[in-house]
Parts: C-alpha cells; sequence; structure tokens
C-alpha cells in the first residue's frame, strides 16, 4: 500500500494510470462496439476515454517547464549522438506541450477561435519526430551494447548480469550471429529493451493520425496499453528506466 500511495503521489504516476485507463476503454469499447445490446456501455466507455484525455492534458500543464530543463541537460552530454538525439527530442516534447496546452484551452471554452484539427496535426507531428529521436537514440544505445557483447564474445568473457552460454544461447548463436549477439544485449539490458518496446508501441498512434500507417482503435489501444503498462513499471522502479 505504502509503494502504490507514493506512486501515485507522483504526477507521472498519476498520468501512467490515467493514459493505461484511456487506452484500455479504447480498446474495450472497439471490441464491443458491434456487439448488439452494448450500446450504452460503448458510449460510458468513450465517455470515460474522453474523461481521461481531458485529464491528462491538465496534469501535462506543468511538463513543458520539465522538458526545457531536460533539454538543458541533455545538450552537456559527451556522446555527440546521444546529445543531438535527446536534445532534438526535448525541443519537440516542448513544442508538442505548447500545442497540448493550447488544445486543453480550447477544450475548457477559455479560447474559441482555435482549429482543433488543426492544432492536433501539430501536436501530433511534434510528438511523431520527438519519438523518432527516442527511437534513433534507442537504436545508438543498442549498436553500441552489441559492439561491446560481440568485444567480450571474441575475448570469451561474461559482460552481463548473468551467464552468456546456455543450451539456447548456443543454438541462437549457430542460427545466427547477429541475432545471438542483439539477444544478449537486450537481455543484459532491461531498460533499454523496455524503452524500445514502449517507443515503438507509442509510434502507432502519430503514424495513423498524420495518415502515414492507418489502423483502427483496437491496434492503438492494445499499443497504447502495453505503452502505459511499461510507463507504469519505470516509474515504480526507476532503476527500469534507461538513463540516456
Amino acid at each position: 500500500m505504502e509503494s502504490f500511495v507514493k506512486f501515485t503521489n507522483q504526477s507521472q504516476g498519476r498520468d501512467r494510470l490515467f493514459r493505461a485507463t484511456q487506452y484500455a476503454c479504447m480498446l474495450l469499447s472497439y471490441i464491443l462496439e458491434n456487439k448488439a445490446g452494448r450500446e450504452k456501455l460503448v458510449m460510458k466507455l468513450k465517455h470515460v476515454e474522453s474523461n481521461m484525455s481531458s485529464g491528462r492534458k491538465l496534469f501535462r500543464l506543468g511538463n513543458m517547464v520539465h522538458a526545457i530543463e531536460a533539454s538543458k541537460a541533455s545538450i552537456q552530454l559527451s556522446d555527440p549522438v546521444l546529445c543531438y538525439c535527446l536534445t532534438a527530442a526535448n525541443l519537440n516534447r516542448i513544442l508538442y506541450f505548447t500545442c497540448d496546452t493550447v488544445l486543453w484551452v480550447r477544450s475548457v471554452d477559455l479560447v474559441s477561435d482555435i482549429s482543433k484539427e488543426k492544432w492536433r496535426h501539430r501536436a501530433s507531428q511534434c510528438y511523431f519526430y520527438s519519438l523518432l529521436f527516442h527511437i534513433a537514440r534507442d537504436l545508438y544505445v543498442i549498436r553500441n551494447c552489441m559492439e561491446k557483447e560481440r568485444q567480450c564474445k571474441q575475448k570469451g568473457s561474461d559482460c552481463g548480469n548473468g551467464p552468456t552460454l546456455n543450451s539456447d544461447n548456443t543454438r541462437l548463436e549457430s542460427h545466427d550471429s547477429f541475432l545471438f549477439i542483439l539477444y544478449l544485449s537486450l537481455k543484459n539490458n532491461p531498460p533499454l529493451l523496455l524503452d524500445t518496446i514502449k517507443n515503438l508501441c507509442d509510434l502507432l498512434s502519430p503514424l495513423d493520425r498524420l495518415g502515414f500507417y492507418k489502423t483502427n482503435p483496437g491496434f492503438i489501444g492494445i499499443c497504447g496499453l502495453v505503452s502505459s503498462i511499461l510507463g507504469i513499471m519505470t516509474v515504480a522502479n526507476p532503476q527500469l528506466k534507461l538513463k540516456h
């Protein structure tokens, strides 16, 4: 109970719970949409989904400041690739939160002459570019981890937290050396694995909104729910969060 209270006291923790609820409702409403006699339930689920989305916008009002501070920190990184990817990602997050704030102002009718569709499109673009830079960072870190594992394998040593040689690894190694090194790299770096999966799942939503890859609310709901659960895990256990 103490850990749950500590989790919900964090703004990120509450946002992750709201986000998981939002995408769970999206998924359930899609599944039940064509079921006879479920019309009222579907409407309730869509209403809850809308409320969760509005609540998350309210929680995110101060996130622009955090994104600015993150940009200041990332620009100090000594690795030029990490510096570029993370700074560019954070700058796009700043623009995304700016668009998000404008949409919240419009949703509460503080300003009425704002085009929701135009600002949603801008927000989706900024979110999309931010995710692309985060994924580029993930791929760069994966490449570095694979190179480290390859060097250790050549020296016959173990660079990970556990044994690198067992029957499954031997079969995989004999099948494809690249897959074997990739497997070891992700196995020995759970934060990197979780962050990569999370960013790939998040990418589907802006791809759909921008028209690059049209899908259905059910698939977006599944990916959003998986991403939210991974986000909850990283907030609950900071050791699972990728540092740079």
